[in-house]
């Protein structure tokens, strides 16, 4: 088997086992996020509605920097996520880290989204 393919069927495995305890809710929506090779991807998602209320990721041109598959890139969309969850009237969400270890890139989106007034 490739070892690529293992990684990610392990990564999966572990991202069902975080979605087991995190559900989204209309008061507290889950904060989703996706990371690439070269970019981020984050959502608010409430799961009882099935709906996404905010968006961000660092293809946008409003988290324009200069490389995107860094932790200064993380963090921007991690402000664009923030700014665009209190306007749709969030406050607070649970973040689902997507199997991914909260280091690095995910890491640094979670405290930029925290700094920026998220609750979580």
């Amino acid at each position: 088997m490739d070892i690529n393919k293992h990684k990610v069927k392990r990564r999966i495995r572990r991202h069902r086992r975080v979605r087991g305890m995190v559900t989204g809710t209309p008061d507290r929506p889950r904060l989703c996020v996706f990371r690439s090779l070269n970019h981020i991807y984050v959502q608010v998602v409430d799961d009882l509605a099935g709906r996404t209320l905010a968006a961000a990721s660092s293809r946008e041109k409003a988290a324009a920097v200069a490389k995107s598959g860094n932790c200064a890139s993380a963090a921007t969309v991690g402000k664009l996520i923030a700014e665009r969850a209190r306007a749709a009237g969030v406050k607070a969400v649970r973040f689902d880290r997507g199997g991914f270890k909260y280091h690095g890139r995910v890491k640094a989106l979670a405290d930029a989204a925290r700094k920026e007034g998220l609750a979580f």
